[in-house]
């Protein structure tokens, strides 16, 4: 069975729970009677084990309190088509597994209509949105730091490849003011030249198109398991109270029908990169002025 995002969540909380207790897998194994080969694929995500049957996992472990009841709620609904979290904790736990995704993925698609995609964004430009956004200032540090080590999925020696669908308008929001913004579009540039990244720009005047609708993201990696590499795609979207992850064939495809489309109205990344330089050029000859 293919594994769902939140599956893979619940394995990973799993197995950062034994070995943080520094346990191996046969003890919890001879624990509660289970074989370490079952134990392995509930770690990685492969199969999924029933509540009670976590619950029987943490209990080994000595895991209570707050750790315990935020990997209980992993435990519900790994086999849904969606995956919505609405509180703090569920939206940190599947932000944990959205980058997971991200570092293993071998394809990466960002829709950004408003705002530079967190993959290429500054220091500056990240620290200004979390500021803006109210981030305690004391967490704004490492979440700037957590943000650009993302960086890691398109930099490595094998990275992803990743197409960037990035709307007029986000180039117009001056986030972080002029200095900043100037640094960001420098930065977007010599993203662009890297051979794994295609960067189009989609203009205003283009018409209606499903970017319009909001930013997305979609990822596609392979997964590797014990008898094979397992292909698997999902589409990752924020709103302002909640996240949604999507993994089932048929909502991934209508993501990738409207990848087309705004492929269709977007500017070429030869066109891109000159219509980037020319707004660049513009701010740099206005702050001298």
């Amino acid at each position: 069975m293919a594994r769902t995002p939140k599956a893979r969540a619940l394995g990973a909380a799993l197995r950062q729970a034994r070995e943080g207790k520094g346990m191996f897998l046969r003890e919890i194994g001879a624990a509660i009677n289970r074989d370490i080969g079952v134990l392995s694929r509930w770690e990685t995500g492969e199969r999924t084990p029933k509540p009670e049957q976590v619950a029987q996992i943490l209990t080994t472990l000595g895991i209570n309190g707050e750790d315990y009841e935020q990997i209980m709620t992993l435990a519900y609904g790994t086999d849904e088509s969606q995956w919505v979290a609405t509180t703090l904790p569920e939206q940190r736990q599947q932000m944990a597994a959205y980058v997971d995704w991200e570092q293993n993925a071998t394809r990466i698609v960002e829709v950004a209509p408003l705002l530079i995609p967190g993959l290429l964004q500054t220091n500056d430009y990240i620290r200004a949105i979390m500021t803006a956004g109210g981030v305690p200032q004391g967490e704004i540090a490492s979440r700037v730091t957590t943000r650009i080590g993302r960086r890691e999925a398109i930099t490595k020696h094998r990275p992803a490849n990743l197409l960037v669908l990035l709307g007029q308008g986000a180039l117009n929001q001056e986030i972080g003011g002029q200095e900043a913004m100037v640094e960001q579009l420098q930065h977007l540039l010599e993203m662009a030249a890297r051979p794994n990244i295609e960067l189009r720009i989609v203009p205003d005047r283009c018409g209606w198109h499903p970017g319009l609708e909001g930013a997305f993201a979609l990822i596609e990696s392979k997964h590797a398991t014990k008898n094979k590499a397992t292909a698997t795609s999902i589409v990752f979207m924020e709103t302002r109270r909640s996240v949604l992850m999507l993994h089932e064939d048929y909502d991934v495809d209508a993501y990738r029908q409207a990848i087309d489309k705004i492929m269709k109205v977007s500017l070429t990344p030869v066109a891109s990169t000159k219509f980037i330089k020319g707004f660049l050029n513009r701010m740099e000859k206005s702050s001298v002025n």
